[in-house]
C-alpha cells in the first residue's frame, strides 16, 4: 500500500481544528488588544472588559454564574485542579474519593497521587457496555466521603454516564450524613456534543477544554459552583478570583467562548450529520469484515464515536495501514503516552487484553462527509483481511 495524498481526518476526539470564526476572534487580541487584564491603565481594562465577555458567554452556554468559570490551561489542568483543589479544601471532614475505573488519566492518575498523599480512593467497576451504575455510587459513600468525580462522556468507547442520577445519588447521601460532598464531572469529550447546563445536571464542578469543540489548544475552563469547598492549586497573583493565577490568556479565552457558543448554536446539525455517518459504519462493516466487536453502549452514546475491536489483529498496524491510505484514527486515548498496555476502558468493561489491543477508534466531525465514510468502508475491511492472512512475528520467528 502507497501513500496517499488524501487526508481524512477521523480523531476529532483527540482533537479539532480551529474555526476560521475562532481564529478572526483570537486575532485582535495578540497584536492591537494586547494588555495584561490585570493591570489598572485603560488600555489593559479594555483587555479585561474582553475576558469578562469571554466568561461571561461561557458561564451563559454552562446555565451558570460568570464568578463560576474558572479559565486554565485545558482538560488536564481543570481535571487536577478540581480533584486536588475539592479535596485539599475537605481534607479536615474525610479523606474517602469516588471513582470509576474507565476515567480519563488526568482523574485517574490525580487519584493515584492523591492516595499516595493519604486520601483512600475508590474505583468503580463498569458493566459491560461501560455504565456506572448510580446505586453503586450510592452504597460507596460513606462517613469519610468528600468527593466523586464520574466523567459525562467516555473518551474512548463514547458511553455517555447517567450524570443527573449519580449527581442526586451523591447529594442523597450528602443529606443523609450531613456533610459535603463535592460531585465532579469530566465533561471534555462531551461538550459541542451534549447540553451541559450545570444546574440540571447537578453539579459542583465541571471540566472544559476547548480544542475538543474547534478552539484552540492551551486553553480550558472549571466550573465551580458558588460555595463549593476549594483550595489553589495554582498560586500567584490570585487572578481568577483567588482561585487560579497567573496571567489570563485573554485571545485563548475568546477563542474557547466563540468555539464553544457556536458549537452549540450548531449542535443538532453537528450530532444529526454524525450520528448518520457513525451508524453506516456501525452498519456496514460487519457485512464487509468477520470478527468486529463494537464497544460502548449502542444508544448511550456519543454521536460521533465508534470504538471497534478486531478478533486476531493489532490495532498498531490498522492504524498505520489507514495512515498510508490517507486516514487518521487512533487506538483510543490521544492524551497518554504510547503504551503496550491494553486500554484500562477496555479491560474494564470485560474486554481480553488480545482483543483490547486489537482496538482503534473512529471520531467523527462537523465537516466529515458519506463519501470519506464510504472510503474508509473500502479501505479497512480490505486492511483487516490483508493483515490477518500476514504470518504473525511470533510464527517467522519459530520458523
Amino acid at each position: 500500500m502507497t501513500s496517499s495524498s488524501r487526508l481524512i481526518y477521523l480523531d476529532h476526539a483527540a482533537t479539532t481544528p480551529v474555526r476560521s470564526e475562532v481564529f478572526d476572534a483570537m486575532r485582535p487580541y495578540f497584536t492591537d488588544c494586547f494588555g495584561n487584564p490585570s493591570s489598572v491603565y485603560t488600555f489593559a481594562q479594555e483587555a479585561r472588559a474582553v475576558l469578562d465577555d469571554a466568561r461571561e458567554t461561557i458561564s451563559n452556554q454552562l446555565g451558570a454564574r460568570a464568578s463560576e468559570v474558572v479559565f486554565t490551561s485545558g482538560g488536564t489542568e481543570s481535571d487536577n485542579a478540581a480533584l486536588k483543589g475539592g479535596a485539599y479544601a475537605l481534607k479536615a471532614t474525610g479523606n474517602h474519593i469516588v471513582t470509576s475505573a474507565i476515567e480519563h488519566h488526568a482523574v485517574l492518575h490525580t487519584c493515584y497521587q492523591l492516595e499516595q498523599l493519604g486520601f483512600d480512593v475508590t474505583y468503580l467497576p463498569v458493566d459491560r457496555y461501560g455504565l456506572v451504575d448510580p446505586d453503586s455510587v450510592a452504597r460507596a459513600i460513606n462517613g469519610r466521603t468528600i468527593m466523586v468525580s464520574v466523567m459525562m462522556a467516555n473518551n474512548e468507547i463514547g458511553t455517555i454516564e447517567p450524570i443527573r442520577e449519580i449527581s442526586g445519588a451523591v447529594k442523597s447521601e450528602a443529606k443523609r450524613l450531613d456533610k459535603s460532598i463535592v460531585m465532579h464531572t469530566d465533561a471534555v469529550q462531551a461538550a459541542g456534543m451534549m447540553d451541559l447546563n450545570v444546574r440540571d445536571l447537578g453539579v459542583d464542578m465541571l471540566s472544559l477544554s476547548a480544542h475538543k469543540f474547534y478552539g484552540p489548544k492551551g486553553i480550558g475552563a472549571l466550573f465551580i459552583k458558588r460555595g463549593t469547598p476549594f483550595e489553589p492549586q495554582q498560586l500567584g497573583g490570585g487572578q481568577e478570583r483567588q482561585r487560579r493565577s497567573g496571567t489570563e490568556n485573554v485571545p485563548l479565552a475568546v477563542g474557547m467562548a466563540t468555539a464553544l457558543r457556536i458549537a452549540n448554536e450548531e449542535r443538532d446539525e453537528i450530532v444529526a450529520s454524525c450520528v448518520k455517518l457513525r451508524d453506516k459504519i456501525v452498519t456496514q462493516l460487519p457485512l464487509r469484515v468477520s470478527g468486529v466487536h463494537f464497544n460502548g453502549h449502542s444508544t448511550r452514546r456519543l454521536p460521533n464515536n465508534v470504538n471497534m475491536s478486531f478478533e486476531s489483529i493489532e490495532g498498531e498496524p490498522i492504524l498505520l495501514g489507514l495512515d498510508l491510505a490517507g486516514i487518521c484514527a487512533s487506538s483510543g486515548s490521544a492524551c497518554s503516552t504510547a503504551s503496550l498496555e491494553p486500554s484500562h476502558v477496555l479491560i474494564a468493561i470485560g474486554h481480553s487484553s488480545d482483543l483490547a489491543q486489537g482496538t482503534i477508534r473512529v471520531t467523527l466531525g462537523r465537516d466529515n462527509t458519506e463519501e470519506e465514510v464510504d472510503y474508509l468502508l473500502e479501505v479497512l475491511p480490505d486492511l483487516v483481511i490483508k493483515l490477518r492472512a500476514m504470518p504473525s512475528l511470533a510464527t517467522v520467528e519459530s520458523q
